[in-house]
Formats: C-alpha cells, structure tokens, sequence
C-alpha cells in the first residue's frame, strides 16, 4: 500500500505529461509540460503550466468538481445510488466512508497542485531568470498553492502542509503528518500577501485570462480573511484576531472591488457571466479556468452537455438521450423568487417522460464549434464581482453597519431586476426566507451564486456546525431526491481523512471526528 501523500509530494513532477506547447500559447494557457530538471527560464515557465494544468483536474477543482461541493449542499443531488458502487451518492447522502474512492482522488489531485508549485517554487532561484518576469512566476505559483490549501483546510480542516518540494522517501515522510487549521491558513495569508507585493497585473489581458492577477489576488485574500473570521475565530467580535480578520476581509474586498473596469453591476447583464462568446471579455469575470472550444481532446469543456437531460437541446447540440443531468434539488428552485432572471436563465424543467425534472442550463454552447459532439468553449468562472460584492455585504453585516452591507445587496439584486431589500421585506415570502438580513445575503449568494461551487462553503461559514445541523435538518425531505438530508450531522462539517492516509499512521494523520 502507498501513500498517496508520498505520490502527489514526490513525484508530482516527474509525472506530468509532454507537451511542445509554450506557456504563453493563446489557445491553451493550461497545457501540461514536462518537468525533469530545471536550467531554464522556460522550464520554469513550463513548470508553471503544470500547475495551472493540475488545477483544471476535475478531481481537483475543475468545471465538474461539484460533487466535493454542491452535491455536499442543499443545491444539487442524484438520482442514482448504484452507478459505480454507490460512491458519488455518498457525498450528497452524508454517508461518505473514508475508503471512498473519489474522496481519495480528489486529496491526490489537491496535493499534486501543491506539490508542482512546491517544486517550481524550490527551484526557481537556481535558475537564471528575468528579473521582471521572476516575482511575478512566483507569485503566481504561491497563489495556486494559496488556493489549494484553502480547499483542503475548509474540507478536511488540519492537513499535511509542505512549502519546499519533497523528493526522498524521508523528507516526505517528516511531513507527513496533519497541521493545525490556524497554521495552515497563516501559510495561505503568507502566500497570498507575498503575491499580493509582487507586481501582478491588475487584470489580465483578453488572452490570458486564466492567470493570476491583482484582482483575483485581493478577492481571494478578502476571502480567506473572511473565512477564518466566521470559522475559525467563531465571529466573536471584539477578540484582537476577529477584529483584524474582518478588517483585513474589508481591506482586501474593497481592493479587489476598486480594480473593477465597469461602473454599475447592473451594467452587465446576468447572462454576459455565462456567455461562451464573452467569456473572454466580460468585465465582471476575475479568475476563470480555461477550455477550448472544439478541441477533441482532453482540453474542451463538457459542463454544457454534462447537465443537460434527456430530450433537451438549450445547452448544447450533443442528444441526450438518458439521465437527468446535473439535477437541481426542489430546495433551491423553491428558493427563487417570481421573476427572478437568474433562475429563469439558471434552470429549466425537462418534462421528458423519463425524467420530469429540474436541470442546470446556467452553462449553454450551441455553437458549430462545439458540434454534436459538445466539445464546449465555456469557462470555469472561479471569481468575479457579484461575489465580491455580496462578501462585502456579509463584511459590513458583522460589523454592525446595515446600510452599506444593504446597498451592496441592492446592487446585485438590481441587476436581477429584483425590488430592492426594503421593499422586499413586505413581501412575505421573502420575508418569511430572509428573516434577518445576514439570512437575506445569504439566500442571495445561493441564487446568484448557483451551480458556482460556492454554496457548500457559504453554508460552512454563516453557520456554526451546530447551527446548520439544524438548518439542514429543518428542510423538508420531499424538497430532495434520494438524499437523506436527515442524516447530516457535525461529522460533516469535514470529509474523513482517506483511509490509505491514516491507516499508514494512525498518529500523525488521525482520522475526522465521527468517521
């Protein structure tokens, strides 16, 4: 039996697959190279491509990740229990073992990203490299390894860490062994703040957009602050590191917010976010992964074709003719309000004889490049504005300032065409699903957000474990398909370690209370 931790430390490197492609090629910032020594500034370069690559893994966190996600929420589920030995239900079914093996495939390709940037990051000063381009690579290696421990500490809470590449069995086993949440995420702050300085530009051309920036820097430092704010620190104002988290989260948000190219929010409608033909030029998009349309290989996009149902032709010009597609829990199409643009443009109901349900169209390619074959072009947006801006409502709602935390909640559902919150409240069936108005962000965050992969991890940080145990647990189960929303308890509030991890060593990688 191996260590998995030991596969994606090691040899990470040495695995990545060939390719002529430069870096800088336009049609795919994201192809693999291949990385064996470093002499050059184009092996770094390279080495950086590998690392983008790894990101764009579906088992880490590519287009179709959603299940170590939103089929964790209450936003998406299955209809099958059977396909592949029940795994994948399990995520969504709060009944997921540490033996699972998609649970292990996704720690692997976690730990792969950090291992390649590791790598290029242990070597890059070994190599003579320009002194303008440098701090640059470097920052963007240390945002990628900034992102990746951030899903892995918000999913599995303390986690092996390593900063410096691990190339004998020794090595990677001294550093096998899990880190406190709060070091981790000092590691991340570290990381980011040093990209932060290191002279990114404040956004990326048309042709690069699937690389670091300024923004996408200051979004995810805003983020993180924020993250730890109402998790880790338990959003007990007053402490010395609360106050600092959340004035760091509004520092940083704002940052982010003032490097904006567009003036109004509503200036942009919804569907530009997800428009294939825009995809490169819409303002309000920070960080996205990046496909290519029409491409038969690995490098195009399937969410288009992977959440249309059967019958249905709205997302691509692929036939479905079985499956229900990425199914939408009743839950959260109960959850839009009357008229609300965004759920008309996000889902759709298929009354196909063997399916006679709700499905994802936020994802459409039509196109004749795509063809019958559903070789899409979208992006995977990671970032963009109307996510800022909702962070910055939930900033200044802890902070006890209602009106500027309502006036970013008003510019989004402005641009929904939605009545403002004020009026909103003396609607009762907004009232009676927003309450309060950190419950009202809430709610806007899941409809705007949807399908994004961010609705997992919103639920983690408005509520104590406690808390959305009771949450969950008050939804009505007819709302769900074979989930059983019952069985969530304050176990799920992290996946198990793999087992192959601890079994290794029951000490240093112990096991997630409950599993």
């Amino acid at each position: 039996m191996r260590n998995k931790f030991l596969q994606a430390a090691g040899v990470s490197v040495l695995l990545l697959c060939s390719c002529k492609k430069s870096f800088l090629d336009q049609t795919d910032p994201f192809s693999v190279t291949s990385i064996q020594f470093f002499t050059t500034e184009s092996d770094i370069l390279l080495a950086l491509n590998g690392c983008y690559q790894a990101v764009r893994s579906n088992s880490a966190l590519g287009e179709t990740s959603d299940l170590y996600t939103d089929q964790r929420s209450d936003d998406t589920g299955t209809n099958d229990n059977q396909s592949n030995g029940g795994e994948p239900f399990q995520f969504g079914n709060y009944s997921i073992l540490p033996t699972n093996s998609y649970l292990e495939k996704h720690w692997v390709a976690m730990y792969q990203i950090q291992a390649r940037c590791n790598a290029l990051l242990s070597n890059i000063d070994k190599v003579a490299f320009s002194d303008s381009l440098k701090p640059v690579v470097t920052a963007e290696a240390r945002f990628l390894r900034a992102l990746t421990y951030f899903h892995l500490v918000r999913k599995w809470g303390d986690v092996p860490m390593s900063t410096v590449a691990l190339t004998t069995p020794s090595e990677i086993s001294a550093a096998t062994y899990r880190v406190k949440a709060r070091a981790v995420y000092g590691q991340i702050i570290s990381d980011l703040t040093d990209a932060y300085r290191a002279g990114l530009p404040a956004r990326q051309p048309d042709a690069n957009r699937g690389r670091a920036s300024q923004q996408a820097v200051t979004y995810l430092l805003g983020q993180v602050y924020l993250t730890r704010y109402a998790t880790l620190d338990g959003g007990n104002a007053g402490t010395a590191t609360s106050v600092t988290d959340l004035d760091s989260a509004g520092f940083y948000l704002t940052a982010c917010y003032n490097l904006k190219t567009f003036g109004s929010l509503s200036a942009i409608p919804y569907t530009d976010v997800f428009d294939v033909n825009k995809k490169a030029t819409c303002p309000e998009l920070i960080w996205q992964i990046v496909y290519v349309q029409g491409d038969p290989n690995s490098n195009h996009s399937n969410i288009a074709a992977s959440a249309q149902a059967a019958g249905e032709f709205i997302n691509t010009r692929k036939k479905i003719t079985s499956g229900v597609g990425y199914n939408v829990t009743h839950d959260l199409v109960n959850e839009y309000e009357p008229g609300d643009l965004r759920g008309s443009f996000s889902i759709r109901y298929d009354n196909e004889a063997t399916v006679r349900d709700w499905y994802i169209t936020k994802y459409r390619d039509t196109s004749s490049a795509a063809g019958p074959n559903g070789y899409g072009g979208n992006d995977w947006p990671i970032m963009r504005y109307a996510d800022v801006i909702l962070m910055l409502a939930e900033v200044n709602m802890y902070k006890g300032d209602g009106a500027a935390a309502i006036n970013y909640l008003n510019m989004v559902r402005a641009r929904a065409g939605m009545p403002d919150y004020a009026t909103s409240m003396n609607n009762a069936a907004y009232a009676a699903i927003c309450p309060t108005l950190k419950l009202a962000i809430l709610h806007e965050r899941r409809v705007e957000l949807a399908f994004e992969h961010h609705r997992w991890f919103d639920l983690l940080r408005f509520f104590s474990i406690n808390d959305l145990v009771a949450y969950m647990r008050a939804k009505p189960r007819a709302n769900f398909n074979l989930e059983n929303i019952a069985n969530f308890s304050t176990k799920d509030e992290y996946f198990p370690i793999p087992y192959n991890e601890t079994i290794l060593d029951p000490v240093k990688m112990y096991q997630n209370s409950g599993y």
